[in-house]
């Protein structure tokens, strides 16, 4: 094959030639030398530090729940005292916050319309910082998954981008996001969706690298021996990373269903990422031998491995016959079918009920368009056109957190916007990524804008004008869902960075200048998240200094 000839004076073995081929060179250098391995991880410490105290310092405050956390927050708690969702009574807030979080668990099983992994992960971050009694029991879970997610986007972006200095710069980045810590800081779902996604990705990449190195071993043996690669390459082997993937998505759709979204976009990315690897390694019938070899493989590991984590993470729901909807088919003469085993009619008759359960969920969630102050189009998501308010109180001077030496009125606020800096550039960065993918076929773009896709444009068809043009209802969705694609918005940012060192790679010069830049509009992210901080932790501040903040009066 003419891709596997070795050019003149090229002393490189087979291997080295197609490895280099499906990876790039700069990958392979990646971690070659002691300067950039302790950069990767110090860096990566630095930023997970930096993190860390955003989301960890005070997490208590506001010590009331703010915004959906009067669902999850509750929910997760009796799903952990009593195996499934209790109904609660009328307001039940005020003694929830004040402490007293048993006297309100009821025999009553109460309708919810999300699957219950999130619950499940609020209710673990209570159990293991000791109950409900205090505010910060009830974040502690989203906190801990916020810092982890810095941790991984930092790994990711080093891997993705061939560079310790720009995985950093994409940990920094989320780090000191408004969307990431406000989530991060309060008991929504978005937070977990968000996270399984993200190490779902993860793994999908560690999958790409595995299998083109195993592509080239495999080849490079043929082609060594003294035989033609010919149509089909060798089998690569078992592909566990895929399988992880699964795994992780399946959690990911048990947080939210949204996360289906994810599992079908990422299942289109590793398709045309095997096309790319069987192409580049000579393959005659590439695009015949990634079907057969690795998409139809993927396919019959992958959806029903999503499907059966899936219905696990509904096994409390099982367990338990107080659940709501239950015994729905034994109430209401749903019996199984004569073909269906006797011995199993149990089996058949939760799962009819779940059945019955989902497809209530399913009208409520496409149904849904009551009228909201917060809601808004997803065409404004991107640039955090219209924020969402979690929490808001406003004190005169001597009341609650306001001093009574105070000049003028306070205010505390949990706003869910997006350093309007990194959304703004984001918007850009992707037409800018999108162009290089096409234009210059950077794969580095796909995985990013695959991510970014998934997370925001479906939520299009549940709004005007394309909802009413296809027979649907307007629903009321809101910004703060970006959380779900935050993280691959901040990739799309720095694979333009990347770009634009690649572009000056050879002009060192104009490298700085890119360096420079990038290095001064970073700090300015970093000094606009300070000043925007305490609007996102509900810290008492002038109303003053939280009307001065509110750039857009959509934020108001």
């Amino acid at each position: 094959m003419a891709l596997l000839a070795a050019p003149v004076g090229d002393a490189r073995t087979t291997r080295e030639r197609l490895l280099t081929d499906l990876l790039g060179a700069r990958r392979l250098r990646l971690g070659a030398t002691f300067r950039d391995r302790f950069w990767g991880w110090a860096g990566t410490l630095a930023v997970v530090l930096v993190a860390a105290v955003a989301r960890l310092w005070d997490l208590g405050r506001p010590a009331k729940l703010v915004f959906d956390e009067t669902y999850y927050v509750k929910e997760g708690w009796s799903l952990a005292s009593l195996g499934y969702e209790a109904a609660w009574p009328e307001d039940p807030n005020a003694a929830f916050e004040a402490g007293d979080v048993t006297s309100y668990l009821t025999d009553k099983a109460e309708y919810v319309v999300h699957p219950p992994v999130g619950k499940w992960m609020i209710a673990l971050g209570m159990r293991l910082a000791g109950g409900a009694t205090e505010s910060w029991q009830w974040r502690v879970a989203s906190a801990v998954i916020g810092i982890v997610a810095v941790l991984l986007i930092v790994r990711i972006a080093r891997r993705l981008f061939a560079s310790s200095t720009l995985g950093v710069l994409a940990g920094l980045l989320f780090a000191v996001d408004g969307e990431a810590i406000v989530h991060s800081r309060t008991g929504l779902l978005d937070q977990f969706l968000m996270f399984w996604v993200l190490v779902a990705f993860g793994c999908l990449l560690m999958d790409r690298e595995w299998g083109r190195r195993r592509l080239a071993e495999r080849v490079s043996h043929l082609v060594d021996a003294g035989n033609d690669v010919g149509l089909y390459a060798p089998w690569i082997g078992f592909r566990w990373w895929r399988l992880a993937a699964a795994v992780s998505l399946g959690l990911a759709c048990g947080v939210k269903w949204s996360g289906l979204w994810f599992v079908a976009a990422f299942g289109l990315l590793v398709v045309f990422w095997d096309l790319g690897a069987r192409r580049t390694a000579g393959i005659r019938r590439w695009w015949e031998d990634a079907i057969l070899s690795d998409v139809m493989p993927t396919l019959l590991i992958m959806l029903p491995t999503v499907v059966v984590v899936y219905v696990a993470t509904w096994t409390g729901w099982f367990a338990s016959r107080m659940s709501y909807m239950r015994d729905w088919a034994a109430a209401n003469g749903h019996e199984a079918p004569g073909w269906w085993p006797g011995q199993a009619d149990g089996v058949w008759l939760a799962g009819r009920s779940l059945g019955q359960y989902h497809r209530q969920m399913w009208d409520f969630h496409t149904s849904l368009d009551s009228e909201h102050n917060y809601a808004a189009h997803p065409l404004g998501w991107i640039v955090q056109s219209r924020p969402t308010s979690f929490f808001w109180e406003k004190y005169s001077p001597g009341q609650g957190p306001c001093p009574a030496s105070a000049t003028h009125d306070c205010a505390t606020a949990v706003t869910s916007l997006g350093n309007p800096i990194i959304w703004w550039l984001g918007a850009v960065a992707l037409l800018v990524s999108l162009v290089l993918a096409i234009m210059q076929r950077d794969w580095r773009a796909s995985g990013p804008l695959t991510g970014v896709a998934a997370g925001w444009l479906p939520w299009f068809l549940y709004s005007s004008p394309i909802a009413e043009l296809l027979g649907g209802v307007d629903r009321t969705i809101f910004t703060f869902y970006t959380i779900a694609f935050a993280p691959f918005l901040i990739l799309v940012i720095v694979h333009v960075v990347a770009a634009l060192l690649d572009l000056t790679e050879d002009d060192p010069p104009a490298r700085r200048a890119v360096g420079w830049v990038t290095g001064a509009v970073a700090a300015v992210i970093v000094g606009v998240s300070v000043l925007f901080y305490p609007i996102w932790t509900a810290m008492p501040v002038s109303y003053d200094y939280w009307h001065s903040l509110m750039w857009l009066p959509s934020w108001i």
